[in-house]
């Protein structure tokens, strides 16, 4: 399974995390969000995603490993890909029929998505 993180570049940017490297993915408070994240298996693709004034898939990260023994407040380390190739923007994701039954689109308030593996090469332009 791959999944999007969404995040609000002033608080946690694609960039914060390519200098980082990795990262703890945590303080996910949405019981959807959260059954997502203890859901993740080390080496599946996400696609970080800005939320705010951007609202684009900006770049791809990898599960590392998965802490969920608290399962209020599971720990997700990921480690940075790479930044996709363009941007590809809400008004994007919306017009593609691959996303029309996607919780990205139907759940906008829900941070932590699963995806398809067509939805994710569609968001990484691949």
């Amino acid at each position: 399974m791959d999944y999007l993180l969404k995040t609000e570049p002033s608080e946690y940017s694609f960039a914060d995390l390519q200098r980082d490297q990795t990262a703890i993915w945590d303080g996910v408070t949405n019981p959807v969000a959260l059954k997502n994240l203890r859901a993740m298996r080390p080496g599946e693709r996400l696609v970080i995603y800005h939320t705010g004034d951007e609202k684009s898939a900006v770049g791809t990260a990898t599960v590392v490993s998965v802490d969920a023994s608290d399962p209020k407040n599971p720990r997700v380390k990921i480690q940075a890909g790479k930044a996709a190739a363009k941007p590809v923007t809400l008004a994007d994701v919306k017009a593609n029929q691959l996303f029309a039954d996607s919780p990205l689109v139907r759940q906008g308030r829900l941070s932590v998505v699963p995806l398809t593996a067509a939805q994710f090469r569609f968001l990484m332009g691949e």
